[in-house]
């Protein structure tokens, strides 16, 4: 039986299947310096919500790395903090892995790539503006990695499909691709990025994230299957496995 204290880091899927509790499973873990700021960006042509978060302790995350977080297409920056992100990065710290910090901004509905009817371009605002708002707020821009669920699944892969030198690792969650769209067309482009690929089995996109993993041109450094959905109960539960990856990769 779980005493009253330790119930809040039990994982979901273990309350699913006692019968209990609705919500995705977040780590009793302090979050650090929890940032959301609107900054202007001129890709986008528009201003968009900069969310920002690091390790408990480390004060205001001077010198750190970067994972870079890319939404899926029901979310928004300013969801980010009510995810625990600030929480699960701070645990992974606990548990061993080298600190960094988590940036991510407003990426619309198109895959995070460019809106061919009009001027609007979430992913050059990745590749072009996102470092030097890094670089403004004190961190180690030059240090970057990605993570992305869903369409920022989809996005992550295809950012560096567009720029291979631009971050040293990936972490997509059940990506939103299909077999013969444009990562697979591209796919020969990751072969020098490390690329850890999860997703549920009970995920509509599995059989495509499986066909994936079989086309890059090297193994994925992780290919994580484990029953789940397409849904935030699932991300949540690897989401420690994917920061200790793209912490490893960072330093």
């Amino acid at each position: 039986m779980v005493g009253a204290a330790g119930w809040s880091v039990v994982p979901g899927a273990y309350k699913r299947r006692l019968g209990v509790g609705d919500d995705p499973w977040v780590p009793d873990a302090p979050q650090g310096q929890v940032r959301l700021e609107t900054v202007r960006s001129a890709a986008r042509g528009r201003e968009v919500e900069l969310f920002t978060a690091v390790p408990a302790g480390l004060g205001d995350g001077t010198g750190l790395p970067v994972v870079v977080v890319l939404h899926g297409a029901s979310a928004v920056a300013a969801d980010f903090e009510g995810y625990g992100l600030g929480r699960f990065l701070t645990a992974a710290v606990e548990a061993g892995a080298s600190p960094f910090v988590l940036a991510g901004a407003d990426g619309g509905v198109l895959g995070w790539e460019p809106d061919p009817d009009s001027a609007d371009d979430p992913q050059r605002m990745v590749l072009e503006e996102m470092p030097t708002w890094l670089a403004e707020r004190g961190f180690d821009a030059a240090s970057r990695a990605l993570w992305g669920w869903s369409m920022g699944g989809y996005g992550s892969l295809r950012l560096v499909e567009a720029a291979p030198d631009w971050g040293l690792a990936v972490a997509a969650f059940s990506p939103a691709i299909t077999l013969g769209g444009a990562v697979f067309d591209d796919v020969a482009r990751l072969a020098d990025v490390p690329i850890g690929l999860w997703c549920g089995t009970d995920d509509a996109f599995y059989d495509d994230v499986v066909a994936l993993g079989a086309a890059l041109p090297s193994p994925p450094a992780i290919a994580s299957y484990s029953p789940g959905e397409h849904s935030r109960f699932y991300w949540n539960e690897q989401t420690l496995a994917a920061f200790s990856f793209l912490a490893g990769r960072l330093t």
